[in-house]
Parts: structure tokens; sequence; C-alpha cells
């Protein structure tokens, strides 16, 4: 695994616990923000497996 995937991986999974609607200020921007990050992760999962990235 090189070290711009890891670096990819680390910031993905921090951008998904920054996205958690559980603070007071965000509690009202539901679950967009994850979905979004859960979308990238997934697109990102795919063109590993195929072998793209």
């Amino acid at each position: 695994m090189s070290l711009l995937w890891l670096i990819l991986v680390i910031l993905l999974v921090l951008a998904l616990i920054g996205a958690l609607p559980v603070w007071p200020y965000s509690a009202r921007w539901g679950y967009g923000p994850l979905g979004t990050i859960i979308a990238i992760l997934v697109i990102l999962l795919l063109l590993r497996l195929l072998g793209v990235v």
C-alpha cells in the first residue's frame, strides 16, 4: 500500500468522524455530509478493486 493511499484513507476517516451530526450546530444538517463521504469511500474502494487507483 502506497503512502498516498494511506494518507487518503486517514483523511477520509477523519472527514467521516467530522461529518457525524453529533454537535448541536450540525444537528440540522442531517446525514447529508456523511452520505457524501460514504459515497466517496465506495467509489475509491471500487476503483481500488478494479485496479484503476
